[in-house]
């Protein structure tokens, strides 16, 4: 049943998202991985500890990461197939949603196709400037292009293809433990106390 799983997850994704009235009452469950991210950062990403100290720290982090997440996917998974059997795969399948986000880049890169289209140059650069990390203002229209290209394709593997192999792999704990490293990976790079990292390890950039 996980191909069943992972093509009504992406259906899902696809229809709706991540709906706002949902994200403004409960937030997003990767937002809960990012929260403990940074509480664990201001208690041990502290002057007083070395080098040495805040790495292991980080790694601390990750496995305290690896763990909730993985095993509430293994314990939410292994409850739902014990109580609906062969029916189960419906349930993950929504909560496994959350966990991808093809409909989250269809949002964010249309805007700037859609004011291309219109040949509005300055609308265009607005809106590429919201998913990359540059300045997008001397961008003429293949510059426009490129960035919202290359951000869609990095984006897209991290946000679809990455959760979606290990949905298929692992189920639940794959998923959500992958997302929880792929938000260690975004938020440890920037994570700094004095200027040092957290973690030794650098984030593979997501948005350009």
């Amino acid at each position: 049943m996980i191909d069943l799983t992972a093509f009504l997850a992406l259906v899902l994704d696809a229809a709706v998202g991540w709906p706002q009235p949902l994200y403004r009452r409960i937030g997003h469950p990767v937002g809960i991985f990012a929260r403990i991210i940074a509480a664990r950062e201001r208690r041990w990403n502290v002057p007083s500890r070395s080098d040495g100290q805040r790495r292991m720290a980080g790694a601390v982090t990750v496995l305290i990461l690896l763990g909730m997440a993985g095993g509430a996917g293994w314990m939410l998974q292994s409850l739902l197939v014990a109580i609906a059997g062969p029916w189960a795969w419906p349930l993950i399948a929504v909560l496994a949603w959350p966990g991808l986000a093809q409909r989250s880049l269809y949002d964010h890169v249309r805007p700037v196709a859609d004011a291309l289209e219109r040949q509005d140059l300055p609308a265009a650069r607005a809106a590429v400037g919201m998913i990359v990390g540059r300045d997008t203002t001397a961008l003429d229209e293949a510059g426009v292009t490129r960035a919202a290209i290359e951000s869609l394709a990095e984006s897209f593997c991290d946000g679809v293809v990455a959760p979606l192999f290990w949905l298929l792999v692992l189920g639940l704990p794959g998923i959500w433990a992958y997302k929880a490293i792929n938000t260690a990976d975004s938020r440890f790079g920037t994570a700094r106390s004095n200027g040092a990292p957290m973690v030794g390890l650098r984030p593979a950039p997501t948005m350009r």
